[in-house]
């Protein structure tokens, strides 16, 4: 955690902090094996969720990349708090878990098949402290204001505050169903 985030920032850290912990604890005793297996053919596996995760994280943060280096060369300052607005708000509470509403994935973060689980999670874990590198070095510009293209929707474009708190819930949404997946693996070998 960084002192000086503003509050509602240093709460959306600690969120990714908890994530963090979250995906480690899911790691932890996982063989390649369990990591590797599917409830169902067309099910994801845990190491498919966390793969998943790390590709849209990378996406999303090369996104918000281009938006965020113009606002800070511009000038452009924080000038309230980096919260959704009220359609990003609905798109994230749309995300957490427990999953209610089942999407689509799009094509371009369609997790590889049967990935190494060491390498969706170095990967996975990687992305998640270039999120907080990327939050630390643009915390003092107008986040709520500047706009960055979804990368996943042709023609919206979201906020880079709603893109974070996003990141956050898609997390949360997919270590959740990681976890579904360990648990049932684990009955299943009981």
């Amino acid at each position: 955690m960084d002192a000086d985030l503003p509050p509602e920032l240093t709460l959306l850290d600690v969120e990714y902090i908890a994530i963090e912990r979250d995906a480690r604890d899911l790691a932890d005793g996982l063989t390649e094996a369990r990591a590797a297996w599917r409830a169902h053919p067309g099910s994801w596996s845990v190491a498919e969720c966390i793969d998943h995760l790390a590709t849209a994280n990378w996406i999303y943060l090369a996104a918000f990349e281009p938006s965020a280096a113009r606002a800070r060369a511009s000038g452009r300052r924080r000038r309230g708090p980096a919260r959704p607005g009220l359609i990003g708000g609905w798109f994230v509470r749309s995300l957490e878990p427990p999953v209610k509403m089942k999407m689509k994935n799009p094509k371009k973060i369609t997790p590889r098949t049967s990935p190494p689980f060491a390498d969706a999670m170095a990967a996975f874990l990687a992305s998640q402290q270039e999120v907080r590198r990327f939050l630390r070095t643009y915390a003092g510009i107008d986040l709520a204001g500047v706009g960055f293209p979804n990368p996943f929707i042709p023609g919206v474009r979201f906020s880079l505050a709603t893109g974070l708190h996003v990141i956050a819930a898609h997390d949360r949404r997919h270590l959740w169903q990681a976890w579904n997946v360990r648990r049932a693996a684990e009955e299943r070998a009981a």
